[in-house]
């Protein structure tokens, strides 16, 4: 029995999207390969995700250990006044290289449902300048934060879709 067109084209979609998640630097051919679609199927498909931006750009999954770098991830809990227009300056903070101009890379920034609010996670040389960057964020949202709390991711072992390739390293730290 065939499958109807809207969901045939999902599943192709799927295929294509699990592949560039393995390496989004594959060669069309091979992701055609890999997909047993033809090459112009998987450019199309490629071009369809993009223009419906479901796919909204590639990544690099960098070794951090190598760059000198160490993960962090900021947690905030929201009180419960009005946020008023708090979001898009949080938004502004993190998306205009604030966070870049004191040595803070924003990898991802989420709004969360759960025990938090809002999620950052980010990349520094030291926890100093993550501590300026919370800093930054409680003294201008003090009105509408009431907890934020700093971790360091201290071994990935999954990034980004990708397993870490150094995951012998791990024991060092279990």
């Amino acid at each position: 029995m065939a499958k109807s067109g809207k969901k045939q084209i999902y599943e192709d979609e799927e295929k294509v999207i699990a592949e560039l998640q393995k390496n989004a630097r594959e060669s069309i051919k091979k992701i055609a390969e890999n997909c047993d679609f033809s090459y112009q199927k998987v450019g199309r498909i490629i071009h369809n995700l993009e223009e419906n931006k479901k796919i909204w750009g590639y990544y690099a999954v960098a070794d951090n250990e190598e760059l000198n770098l160490n993960r962090y991830i900021i947690l905030i809990k929201r009180s419960t006044e009005p946020i008023d227009d708090a979001i898009s300056k949080i938004i502004e903070l993190t998306m205009h290289r604030r966070g870049e101009e004191i040595g803070v890379n924003v990898e991802c920034s989420s709004y969360l449902n759960g025990r938090y609010d809002w999620m950052f996670v980010l990349t520094a040389e030291d926890i100093k300048s993550v501590k300026k960057f919370s800093d930054i964020l409680t003294k201008e949202y003090h009105s509408v934060i009431s907890d934020i709390h700093i971790m360091e991711d201290i071994f990935s072992v999954k990034k980004c879709g990708m397993v870490n390739p150094h995951m012998e390293k791990l024991r060092e730290f279990i």
